[in-house]
C-alpha cells in the first residue's frame, strides 16, 4: 500500500523485445466508495527504484469491491497483458518524443557549432597568452553558444517546446523542414540575447585569469550531453570570487 491508500500487487513478469517487466496491479477507491484499478509496469531491472520509472494503462477497473477488481485481473491472460504494455510504451512515447526531441535536438546542434567555433581549444594545453584577438573572439563566441546549451538543459522539455513555439509566433518546430535551421537560429538568438552574458572585454579578462576552469566547464558540457548538470558555470564561480 502507497501513502495515498493505492494497493499494489504483482502479477508477474513479461517479455517484450528482450526485456523483462514487472507487472503490478494497483487499485484505488474512488471518490463514491467504488474500486478502481489499473496495471502498472516497471522495467524488472529498477523494480527497486523511483516509482517514477513507470509506466502505466488508464483506470481500466470500476467495481464495487476490490476483491472483484482483483479476480479479474488475475483472469487475464499473458497476451492481453502485453497488449497492454505495449499500449501503455506507445502512449508514453507519443506524449514525450516530442519535446524531448527538439531539446536534445539543439543541444546537440549547439554543441556542435561551439566546437567548431572554439577549434581545438577544447583540447589544447597551449597558454592564452599565445591566442590571436581572432581566437579569442572565436573561443568567446563558443562560450555563448555554450551558455544557451546549458540554459536549455535547465529547461523542462515540454516548457521549452512552448517557449519555441512562441519565439516562432505560435509555428510548430518542423524537423524535416528545409528551412529548421533558420528557425533555429531564431530560437538560439533570441534566447542568447535574454541571458545576461558578459560583454567580450569583461569575459576576455576573466577568460585570461581562469582558462582552465573555463576549459573544465566546457569539456563537462559538450562530454556529457544535454542532461549535464555539474559544477557551476565560469560567470558564476566569477561573481563568486568578485572578477566579473
Amino acid at each position: 500500500m502507497t501513502s495515498d491508500r493505492h494497493h499494489r500487487r504483482s502479477v508477474g513478469f513479461l517479455d517484450r523485445e528482450g526485456e523483462s517487466w514487472a507487472c503490478f496491479l494497483v487499485t484505488f477507491q474512488g471518490e463514491r466508495g467504488r474500486w478502481k484499478g489499473y496495471f502498472a509496469f516497471r522495467p524488472s531491472d529498477r523494480e527497486a527504484e523511483s516509482e517514477d520509472d513507470e509506466i502505466r494503462t488508464a483506470d481500466i477497473f470500476l467495481e464495487a469491491s476490490e476483491a472483484e477488481i482483483d479476480r479479474k485481473a488475475r483472469g487475464l491472460g499473458r497476451p492481453l497483458l502485453s497488449g497492454l504494455l505495449s499500449s501503455a510504451l506507445h502512449t508514453r512515447e507519443r506524449e514525450e518524443q516530442d519535446p524531448p526531441r527538439l531539446r536534445r535536438w539543439f543541444g546537440e546542434m549547439l554543441r556542435t557549432n561551439s566546437r567548431e567555433l572554439s577549434g581545438e581549444w577544447e583540447e589544447d594545453e597551449e597558454s592564452v597568452e599565445g591566442k590571436t584577438l581572432a581566437e579569442l573572439r572565436s573561443i568567446y563566441a563558443s562560450y555563448r553558444l555554450d551558455q544557451v546549451a546549458h540554459f536549455i538543459t535547465l529547461v523542462e522539455p515540454e516548457d521549452f517546446q512552448d517557449a519555441v513555439s512562441r519565439i516562432l509566433d505560435g509555428e510548430r518546430f518542423d524537423f524535416g523542414a528545409r528551412d529548421r535551421l533558420q528557425f533555429a537560429m531564431m530560437v538560439v538568438e533570441k534566447i542568447e540575447s535574454l541571458l545576461p552574458l558578459p560583454p567580450f572585454e569583461l569575459w576576455a579578462q576573466d577568460y585570461l585569469a581562469h582558462e582552465e576552469v573555463y576549459r573544465l566547464y566546457t569539456h563537462s558540457l559538450h562530454r556529457s550531453g544535454p542532461t549535464w548538470d555539474g559544477a557551476p558555470s565560469p560567470e558564476s564561480r566569477s561573481e563568486e570570487e568578485g572578477t566579473a
